[in-house]
């Protein structure tokens, strides 16, 4: 039986085979005592895509965002090397990777695959250094941001402040033109006519924010260097602050790679060789915290933008989320595949209701019900063959940190 391709059309297969493709798991069919195992599930790499996963906590969300990174490694360096990844890790979980997964090694085998260790590259926000260190965290390097990088909305998000309130409009006041440190904003603020009530305030949130950790000489390391595995570390950071760390990183790789797909798209039309850069995969762990349906955070604006326009620069987004209904409606609508684990709250179904495709026979809730309760089951809707697969993945080969700890 030929293998089941998912986020890839008929034209692509036809034309690429099984080349650029990831081994995901494999195809579930049957039910009840008559389930059972039949052909490997691969899926594309070779076209950008949006992938949201999601599925109740502790159905194996990160669990399956690991197994892509995984593949990614396994790749043919033909391919490997015009691909990246960036992985935002929320739980601090991703740098585990780097060991093999010995206690599955008798799991592992019923696939024929061995326990393996994949050598991402992780970095943990300078200020936190001592912090992972102390905690036998296994990173190589530290990253960090200036403060003028961020425009005046960064900041007015980040500390949750009006723009047309006194505070907010302090805040716009104070910053200073060109590269400026926090202590350059400190500075401008006592200066200002403001009152020392709303000046204290407003340095207050300013003196705070020398302890996030964030701000440094580090600067972030290079993104999208050809088969690099990116993981930045932000476990240890309020969630204000990731939003902003995530929008600043995911606009940093926007603009590179709008530029690198113009200097492609020239050296196409004059048949000329350059060195080409990367396209990235995105994966973001925990998404409705950045991309949410109601209000917006320091990362809507990107987000947003890469969800709509980042098809054409090559840019793919994987969302991961226990609550879809809490993910932004346009991330949701422009979701060309979805793998969704066990789901059980009314709400969370409906919202993948709501962008159910025709291609579906029946209510989307029905075939969630339906999967077997087996470890890593999941739904595969794939807008791109226009099918809808049942799928068990496949086991991890290096160590996963986010399984639940037991008491005994």
């Amino acid at each position: 039986m030929p293998e089941v391709i998912v986020g890839r059309d008929e034209d692509d297969t036809k034309r690429f085979g099984t080349t650029g493709t990831l081994f995901i798991g494999k195809h579930l069919v049957g039910s009840g005592e008559e389930t059972h195992l039949t052909t490997p599930v691969l899926l594309d790499v070779l076209r950008p895509h949006i992938i949201t996963v999601t599925g109740k906590r502790g159905e194996g969300k990160s669990y399956s965002m690991g197994i892509l990174i995984e593949e990614m490694f396994k790749l043919p360096p033909s391919i490997k090397r015009n691909i990246c990844g960036l992985v935002v890790d929320t739980q601090g979980i991703f740098w585990t990777m780097k060991s093999p997964a010995e206690k599955d090694a008798g799991l592992l085998k019923e696939w024929g695959l061995l326990p393996q260790g994949f050598d991402v590259t992780v970095y943990v926000p300078e200020g936190q250094e001592k912090t992972f260190s102390s905690a036998g965290v296994d990173y190589d390097g530290v990253f960090s941001f200036s403060p003028s990088e961020l425009r005046a909305e960064d900041w007015l998000r980040v500390f949750e402040l009006d723009a047309n309130e006194p505070l907010g409009i302090l805040l716009q006041k104070s910053l200073p033109a060109g590269n400026y440190t926090i202590d350059n904003i400190v500075d401008s603020i006592k200066k200002s006519g403001a009152t020392d009530v709303e000046k204290a305030a407003l340095e207050n949130r300013f003196e705070t924010a020398k302890g996030w950790g964030i701000f440094g000489s580090s600067k972030v390391p290079p993104l999208l260097e050809p088969g690099k595995m990116t993981v930045l570390d932000i476990s240890l950071t309020p969630q204000n602050v990731r939003a902003l760390l995530v929008g600043l990183a995911c606009n940093k790789i926007f603009i590179e790679r709008v530029e690198a797909r113009r200097r492609e798209e020239l050296a196409d039309i004059e048949v000329a060789a350059i060195k080409r850069t990367p396209m990235p995969w995105i994966f973001i762990d925990e998404a409705h915290n950045f991309l949410p349906a109601d209000g917006d955070t320091p990362a809507t604006e990107t987000l947003n933008r890469i969800v709509k326009e980042g098809r054409q620069p090559g840019i793919t987004l994987v969302f991961a989320t226990q609550r879809p209904e809490k993910l932004h409606p346009d991330a949701l609508a422009q979701t060309d595949m979805i793998i969704s684990h066990r789901l059980t709250a009314k709400n969370d179904v409906d919202a993948l209701k709501a962008i159910m495709q025709t291609y579906l026979l029946y209510d989307i809730g029905k075939y969630i019900n339906e999967l077997p309760k087996l470890k890593g089951v999941a739904i595969i809707l794939d807008d791109n063959s226009e099918r809808m697969y049942k799928v068990r993945m496949r086991p991890r080969q290096s160590w996963h940190a986010g399984s639940s700890p037991v008491a005994i």
